[in-house]
């Protein structure tokens, strides 16, 4: 019985002993997912597959229910990447063990080769979350495409500072695409496929977030990027993981400095201390990233028109802030001269990442100034 060719590109991560880099020979020898089902045993074995996975492929029988998958993904207006499509990004192309095919919602036009990464803690201090906004946003408004994970914390922010920046950024997850995880960024999720983003994921619908699939997705992460930039690390954490994997991508690693005595920063010092490239602001990673990015053509500015036009697709996905939240955090300014970011958190009574990312927002504008000790003031007084 004839299948959809695409469920064999799908059965083809369902079959056990075929993980991403035999998936990968098979596909250079075979060109197809579906050539490679159509191959006998000893076309396989002398690929290099191993006789037990040869034997599980050829004997594979799950394709009715594959063939149900694919109708779900068009339902969700979900688009399968494979490794073959001309679409599929160059940078992961070439990494040792690219996924045979991804889920895609959103953009394919986000998934460019101009992309930097900025990965961190999830508990991330204020400082961090600051960093992670403001290197985001300056990247989005040099025409560069932001990756990270989505989750807690500073890939939170690296997507909001993207978006702010009228940028695209992609979220690269850890769960089936139709799973946002945390649940609370599903709004966040929305606003990055409302900004001409895009989300994407290897793993079939509906797998849940669970540990042992991070690891396996910071490899895209990294491999779809020129560079991963860590804003905040502890010396045991997931964005370790994607600087390692990203050596041996042969990308950039940047790494942004704290204090020693703050446990969070510990694994982002000891990069810097093998070799990362510091990062203070954002020309440190432009200046490294430099000749690649003359190679695709980016010049590091867009043009005014452009970026309104970005703008409005971004304001459009009711993204920036109310306007009593902006109200309530000028109004807790008036009341002193000089005032603690927590101060500002109480008497605004919105959560911090929110207070943050309105006062960058309010920085930027010129309304507001920053003074060393985490203090704020109008721009007036």
């Amino acid at each position: 019985m004839a299948h959809h060719p695409d469920t064999y590109w799908l059965a083809l991560r369902r079959v056990r002993g075929l993980g991403p880099r035999t998936c990968r020979l098979l596909l250079e020898r075979f060109g197809s997912a579906e050539r490679i089902f159509a191959a006998d045993e000893s076309e396989l074995t002398d690929a290099g597959i191993p006789i037990n996975a040869a034997r599980n492929l050829r004997s594979f029988n799950q394709f009715e229910a594959l063939e149900k998958t694919l109708c779900e993904l068009e339902r969700l207006g979900v688009r399968l990447l494979r490794w073959s499509d001309a679409e599929f990004p160059e940078n992961l192309r070439h990494i040792a063990d690219p996924p045979p095919y991804f889920f895609l919602r959103g953009d394919i036009e986000a998934l460019a080769p101009a992309s930097v990464a900025i990965v961190g803690a999830r508990t991330a201090s204020d400082a961090g979350l600051r960093m992670a906004h403001r290197l985001s946003l300056e990247l989005a408004a040099k025409g560069i495409i932001v990756v990270s994970g989505l989750a807690r914390g500073i890939d939170g922010e690296a997507h909001r500072g993207a978006l702010e920046g009228a940028g695209r950024t992609v979220a690269v997850m850890a769960c089936g695409i139709d799973v946002i995880y945390p649940p609370e960024h599903r709004k966040l999720a929305d606003a990055i496929l409302a900004g001409r983003g895009a989300l994407i994921t290897e793993l079939p619908l509906g797998t849940p977030p669970i540990a042992e699939n991070f690891p396996a997705r910071n490899r895209i992460l990294s491999g779809l990027s020129l560079g991963v930039v860590v804003v905040e690390a502890a010396e045991r954490s997931g964005s370790l993981i994607t600087a390692r994997l990203a050596l041996e991508q042969d990308r950039q690693v940047f790494a942004v400095p704290g204090s020693p005595l703050n446990g969070k920063t510990r694994g982002s010092n000891r990069l810097i201390k093998d070799g990362a490239r510091l990062v203070e602001c954002v020309e440190d990673v432009l200046e490294e990233l430099g000749p690649q990015l003359k190679a695709l053509n980016i010049t590091g500015t867009r043009s005014s028109s452009n970026m309104e036009k970005d703008a409005q697709v971004v304001r459009a996905a009711t993204f920036t802030p109310e306007t009593d939240e902006i109200k309530a955090v000028v109004e807790s300014l008036k009341s002193e001269q000089k005032l603690h970011i927590d101060s500002i958190i109480e008497q605004s009574g919105l959560s911090a990442p929110i207070v943050l990312r309105i006062l960058l927002e309010l920085e930027l504008k010129g309304v507001v100034s920053q003074h060393p000790g985490k203090l704020f003031a109008l721009a007036t007084q």
